[in-house]
């Protein structure tokens, strides 16, 4: 009898996105621990040359609507019900609610086979904060109710999203709360190297960071989803410390990534020493993490924040939101192992009050930043995975059990 076969469906495995990492990260556990799991996707962008990646080439496809960098395709269907039918699954993962999701959730309805799935992004809390329209919001919670009703058990990054899900009609004993994990090498604070600053400059052409500045880090998607406007509020409110300076700030803003907020926020800010570096990557993505001096995440609507994880694993004190998954991975509250500070998702003073606190304290950064990296290091994606496996295989042995009840 040979060992569970599993399918993973995404729409996203190249894009700069949290849910691709997090599947690649998937994808390479089950190589290395020889597990059964193939990922099948439809993209034309350049997918890495792994033997359990699969890319259908999709029938359309295109950009994202406000952004560029995220990719909306269309699967042949006949080629990616081709592949499946070929592999055979015993389980059905389905990573994503969009058109390769969906079809994923076809198959595996149609074969009569256990369906799992990942609700990694909380489509409600978007549209919401994208449009502020009651009616499209509406509208997305019935898809979405519709879209995970027949799972049989469905992963949520944090407890507060498994409530979102109770809030679409999914039965709490069909929630799982997938064990949090990162990759843990990749995220580190033997990265640290002040001399990156020297050798890396702005995607704009606005000149490097300095070496010796207190640098505040974010890393994500550039949008209004992520709060970033509450952000850029509060280094507004700090920049009057900047005032009677001269030569170069003691306090800078570095953000990396993209998206449709960027050249709004870049305008908002320029002249107050913020950098906005644009996509990084690898071992250079590693360095800056580590180099850096604190995080600020102001996202109300992630299901964990991965890179929340990230930077405390690199050593940072984090500041996050009280909505969402983020709060759910730091120890906040006074204490030796405090690594970061939870506070409210719509006070710019609260946040540029404590920005400034810590910019003023290295020896309080040094220390919530080394609780951080210990809280992380035993949160490996190792683990992650484990659990992630395992509940797919109580998924198979339930579906036959009902067969043969």
């Amino acid at each position: 009898m040979r060992e569970m076969r599993i399918c993973l469906f995404t729409d996203t495995l190249v894009d700069i996105n949290g849910v691709s990492r997090f599947v690649r990260n998937v994808a390479d556990q089950a190589l290395s621990l020889g597990r059964d799991l193939h990922v099948i996707t439809a993209t034309r962008f350049e997918c890495p040359a792994r033997p359990n990646l699969i890319n259908v080439a999709p029938r359309y496809a295109r950009a994202m609507p406000g952004y560029p960098q995220l990719e909306l395709a269309w699967p042949r269907a006949r080629e990616m019900r081709r592949v499946a039918n070929a592999l055979g699954p015993d389980a059905v993962h389905v990573s994503t609610p969009g058109p390769v999701g969906t079809f994923g959730r076809r198959f595996a309805l149609r074969r009569g086979l256990p369906l799992v799935g990942t609700y990694h992004t909380d489509f409600p809390a978007y549209i919401d904060h994208l449009f502020a329209d009651r009616v499209l919001t509406w509208t997305c919670d019935r898809i979405m109710r519709r879209f995970y009703r027949p799972f049989d058990r469905i992963f949520t990054r944090s407890s507060d999203y498994a409530e979102a899900l109770v809030n679409l009609g999914i039965a709490r004993r069909r929630i799982e709360r997938l064990l949090p994990g990162i990759d843990t090498d990749t995220f580190h604070t033997r990265f640290r190297d002040p001399s990156i600053w020297e050798r890396i400059g702005d995607a704009d052409g606005n000149g490097s960071v300095p070496k010796e500045a207190v640098k505040v880090l974010y890393v994500g998607r550039v949008s209004v989803e992520k709060n970033l406007p509450l952000l850029t509020q509060a280094w507004k409110m700090l920049s009057r410390d900047f005032q009677n300076n001269t030569g170069s700030s003691p306090l800078h803003l570095v953000v990396v990534g993209d998206g449709p907020y960027r050249a709004q926020m870049q305008a908002e800010l320029a002249g107050l020493h913020a950098h906005f570096l644009g996509f990084r990557h690898g071992v250079e993505l590693s360095t800056i993490y580590a180099s850096s001096d604190l995080f600020a995440f102001p996202s109300t609507t992630d299901t964990l924040g991965q890179v929340v994880m990230e930077a405390q694993s690199a050593g940072l004190p984090v500041i996050v939101t009280d909505q969402g998954g983020p709060s759910e991975v730091v120890n906040h509250g006074p204490g030796p192992e405090q690594s970061g500070y939870v506070l409210s998702g719509d006070n710019a003073s609260e946040w540029a009050d404590l920005i400034r606190t810590l910019a003023a304290d290295p020896e309080l950064r040094r220390r919530v930043g080394d609780a951080g990296h210990r809280k992380i290091q035993p949160m490996g994606i190792r683990g992650s995975f484990q659990h992630f496996w395992a509940v797919h295989e109580g998924a198979v042995s339930e579906h036959a059990e009902g067969f043969r009840g």
